[in-house]
């Protein structure tokens, strides 16, 4: 016990990880009965890499975060090697190429810890900025974005290529707030802004003035994300009829454990709420929902009082993250937005997302530490 004193732990943020991993097992288990026969131990191998992601954790938390941020470079150019290795030899999978397979173990998918390295490296480099800048001009926070954009466009271009254009909105969503926690000129953002509203609005006129000119330019993979994307509204679809009946029949208490009333696709990943809310009703979503609130307000909180701006600045992508993934995830779902394919964090199956998330944690319960033993930056 008196060891445990001395641990500057949050055990609050711990206790909300062991909730959220409670929840993610049981409803990968009901999920595994939707499944039937096709199920893959997914709750066994789901339970290994919790496991495998608190030994990271416990790792991470005695390692001091100056040697993780000294090596963020090292970690991107390997980030960046993976992602190029994979559109080479990656196994497609719905014409996709978005992961190494590993015999007997699983898949392994670069982009979900690219993620992490990003949030790291762009860390590292805003904080030095500021460092070197500490009253930077116009011209000297010009080139310092186009720094940014480079470090940012290059996983960003790979990823698309998969294509995997999910992942690469959170890159870009990831680099908007911490660029905006860095505290840079607003106008920045307004010009941005202007010139993705213009982007966008070009590559959405082409689509629909002249799809056959559209193929040419952009080629057919991204005319038919961009015809998936422009239709998610029509609110049809077997996935999505099925996942919204599911959620609706669940009622204030749900059907109980592993008694998912329908069948719909990808039930264990991209679907897992559906799942857990027929299972629970509107008194178990909630539930949930209200965890995820208290992860994300906590996150904040710890970013809010931390005294050192590089550990703002991860907490913050991190929040950007996790914030964008939780609305993506459970508003596609209702068919309130497109279903692109992002998993809810902590609750949905999948090794190298699962195991990403948990280097964060152990990331942010190590500056926890860090700002009550050194609270001065």
């Amino acid at each position: 016990m008196g060891i445990l004193r001395k641990i500057k732990f949050d055990y609050i943020l711990l206790i909300i990880i062991i909730a959220l991993s409670i929840i993610s097992l049981i409803s990968i288990n009901s999920a595994e009965t939707l499944l039937g026969t096709s199920a893959d131990n997914y709750t066994i191998k789901q339970l290994i890499w919790y496991i495998i992601g608190i030994l990271a954790i416990i790792g991470i938390y005695f390692i001091d975060n100056k040697n993780i941020m000294k090596i963020s470079k090292y970690l991107y150019i390997g980030g960046i090697i993976s992602l190029i290795l994979l559109l080479i030899f990656g196994e497609p999978v719905n014409n996709a190429r978005c992961w190494f397979k590993i015999p007997h173990v699983g898949v392994f998918q670069p982009s979900e810890f690219m993620k992490i390295i990003l949030i790291l490296t762009l860390s590292t480099t805003i904080n030095k900025f500021h460092e070197d800048y500490p009253h930077p001009t116009i011209r000297e926070e010009f080139f310092f974005l186009i720094r940014i954009a480079i470090i940012v466009g290059i996983p960003s271009l790979l990823t698309f290529l998969q294509p995997d254009t999910g992942v690469v909105i959170i890159y870009l969503l990831i680099t908007i707030i911490m660029l905006f926690i860095s505290g840079i000129r607003y106008r920045w953002f307004i010009a941005i802004i202007g010139l993705a509203t213009f982007l966008v609005g070009g590559i959405v006129s082409i689509y629909f003035l002249n799809q056959e000119l559209f193929i040419q330019l952009f080629g057919t993979s991204f005319f038919l994300r961009v015809d998936r994307l422009l239709d998610w509204s029509s609110g049809s679809g077997y996935q999505l009829e099925n996942g919204i009946t599911a959620i609706g029949s669940g009622g204030l208490l749900g059907f109980g454990l592993n008694n998912t009333p329908i069948y719909f696709p990808e039930p264990q990943t991209d679907f897992i709420f559906a799942v857990y809310a027929s299972n629970f009703g509107f008194i178990g979503s909630i539930l949930l929902l209200g965890l995820l609130l208290i992860l994300d307000l906590r996150l904040i909180n710890i970013a809010y009082k931390a005294k050192n701006n590089i550990h703002k600045y991860i907490i913050g992508g991190t929040v950007a993250m996790l914030i964008y993934q939780q609305i993506q995830n459970i508003g596609m779902t209702f068919g309130l937005l497109p279903i692109t394919g992002i998993t809810l964090p902590f609750i949905s199956y999948g090794g190298s997302s699962l195991l990403s998330y948990m280097i964060i944690i152990g990331i942010i319960l190590n500056i926890t530490k860090i700002e009550k033993r050194h609270p001065l930056n």
